[in-house]
């Protein structure tokens, strides 16, 4: 609960603030504005990610001052690790015997930590660092509400997530209030696009597969590397799938060079497919989540294809 978050965070002077391996914006955003937050309150705090910040969130207030590293290195007397649903998520190292808070909204959200404050009817993470900070009188300044819009516009899929309610655009409304430019915040995300992911599209979009209301693609590892794309250049594609007529549920198949692939799933509403990712040892949202699954890619296009035609409930 919020009130025991705030409890151990008034005992202690020091915070290491992470989130998840391949950040989004919601990872990002949220822990940049957690770790000011902390800072206004007089504490030390600081951002460490396993993969770093992805390109298109760089332009992100404080987005230069987080630590990109594989170890966890410092006397800090708490990590707060954000919309995570175990300690292994991070990928960090040296998270092991620290005092842990742990702050998710993910309907797969499980209390791993020593103090954990899980809200599924969150819309995002971000409205509840918002509330943390209103909880604490912290002020919003321009640069934390840009932090906190940015992931509030990229989890709820601009707004167009089942979830998004009256609340979402109270929260959307409170931080342009505070300073966040809604134009510019979007089109950071959404219109500045390498030319690889451009190209990988392409290669994507090129194996699209459909059947009634489910669509499906992939990229191979060589056509990763051919079009010389980062694994964050993968981040939204699925959505693509999503975008035709008349589907209801999208898989995006990346594999990476384990010969393994993860799964990016997508649905309009009608399928939770957070239950499909947890059957595979993953989660995420009922419309959006993820898993990964081992290859060859017939195998694993064949297992993700048999959860979800099973769970179909939208015919």
């Amino acid at each position: 609960m919020l009130k025991d978050v705030l409890e151990q965070i008034e005992r202690r002077n020091r915070f290491l603030l992470t989130s998840h391996a391949r950040p989004d914006g919601d990872a990002v955003g949220s822990a940049l504005a957690c770790c000011q937050i902390l800072r206004s309150m007089g504490k030390d705090a600081d951002v460490v990610l396993r993969d770093g910040v992805p390109r298109i969130y760089q332009p992100l207030p404080f987005a230069d001052q987080v630590v990109h590293a594989q170890r966890v290195n410092g006397n800090y007397e708490a990590a707060i690790i954000l919309e995570c649903d175990s300690m292994q998520r991070t990928r960090l190292d040296g998270l092991e015997n620290r005092f842990l808070i742990n702050i998710d909204h993910h309907l797969s959200g499980r209390p791993f930590a020593d103090v954990n404050w899980i809200d599924p009817d969150a819309v995002a993470t971000a409205e509840m660092v918002f509330r943390l900070a209103r909880a604490v009188k912290a002020e919003i300044s321009p640069e934390i509400a840009t932090c906190l819009y940015t992931a509030l516009l990229t989890d709820t899929g601009s707004f167009m997530f089942a979830g998004t309610n009256e609340r979402t655009f109270t929260l959307a409304r409170e931080l342009v209030r505070a300073g966040a430019d809604p134009a510019q915040c979007a089109r950071r995300v959404y219109f500045a696009h390498s030319t690889a992911k451009m190209r990988l599209l392409g290669a994507a979009l090129s194996n699209l597969h459909r059947e009634g209301p489910l669509a499906w693609f992939w990229v191979t590892q060589e056509q990763m590397e051919l079009c010389d794309a980062k694994e964050e250049d993968c981040e939204g594609l699925v959505n693509y799938g999503l975008s035709i007529q008349d589907v209801e549920v999208a898989a995006f198949l990346r594999e990476i060079p384990d010969g393994r692939f993860r799964v990016s799933l997508r649905s309009k509403g009608a399928l939770n497919v957070a239950a499909v990712a947890e059957s595979f040892g993953g989660g995420g949202h009922e419309c959006a989540s993820g898993c990964s699954l081992d290859g060859p890619l017939s195998a694993a296009v064949a297992r993700i294809l048999a959860k979800l035609q099973i769970g179909q409930s939208f015919h």
